[in-house]
């Protein structure tokens, strides 16, 4: 297990495991939040990383008890194992209304298809311990029903496939500018368009944010880069902003 640690106050902690992704898998990271005794888990994976991803939670959350399953939206690399999770757990997953009735394809027991519960499109609170965090509308980067979780304490906020970046070395983001080469590409195909990376940048100017942390790739730290990141998300021209000249029959 790779296991960092972004924020540890004593009663407080957030987790980084980042070396679940092998072989023709996209590397993906799972999140931890803990807060006096209770514990949630953000995207936690498919079925190749399930089992180690179980036990090194539990280790993690040393007695304390996990509370929640988060799902930011339905693709495979987060939700597969979600039968997994609440069939060993008593935890509640939790996924956007509008794929409440997908996620069970991927093979919910009868026994536990109750607590896979629906998060409206405006968001929600989750209460974790003494807290409560926010569940955020990211919706359209990159599926039609999607969110991210923003923790006061910590200052975190988890940005699921936004800000995700592929092949680098390091674990923190140090020179933006240099990280463009791992993280460019994929935001001009995945996101949906301007507007949507607009409207997302207004939003999370309205939070104290001290770190993103996305589902594949390296972190963002300190409040300057993570601005920088923002900005560069308002002025992207992506997804369909950039496919219509694609929209053509293909060469005979």
């Amino acid at each position: 297990m790779a296991e960092t640690v972004l924020f540890d106050n004593g009663t407080h902690r957030n987790i980084l495991l980042e070396d679940y992704g092998h072989g023709m898998a996209v590397q993906a990271n799972q999140h931890l939040i803990i807060n006096n005794g209770q514990g949630m888990i953000l995207d936690p994976g498919g079925h190749k990383v399930f089992a180690k991803a179980l036990a090194d939670t539990n280790s993690l959350l040393r007695g304390s008890k996990l509370r929640y399953i988060f799902l930011s939206h339905q693709d495979p690399d987060i939700v597969a194992a979600c039968n997994g999770w609440l069939m060993t757990t008593d935890a509640d997953a939790y996924c956007s209304s509008l794929w409440t009735r997908f996620v069970p394809h991927f093979g919910l027991d009868h026994l536990v298809q109750d607590r896979l519960l629906s998060i409206p499109d405006e968001g929600m609170y989750l209460p974790l311990g003494d807290t409560k965090v926010a569940v955020v509308p990211a919706h359209f980067m990159h599926s039609c029903g999607n969110f991210q979780v923003y923790d006061p304490i910590s200052k975190i906020l988890y940005t699921g496939d936004l800000g995700a970046s592929l092949g680098m070395g390091y674990i923190y983001v140090s020179d933006f500018d240099e990280h463009m080469q791992y993280m460019g590409g994929f935001h001009e195909r995945y996101m949906g368009g301007n507007a949507v990376m607009r409207a997302w940048a207004q939003m999370a100017r309205g939070l104290d944010i001290d770190i993103i942390a996305p589902q594949h790739g390296a972190v963002f730290k300190g409040a300057d880069i993570c601005n920088r990141f923002i900005d560069w998300c308002e002025n992207l021209v992506c997804g369909p902003d950039l496919i219509a000249p694609k929209f053509a029959l293909p060469p005979a």
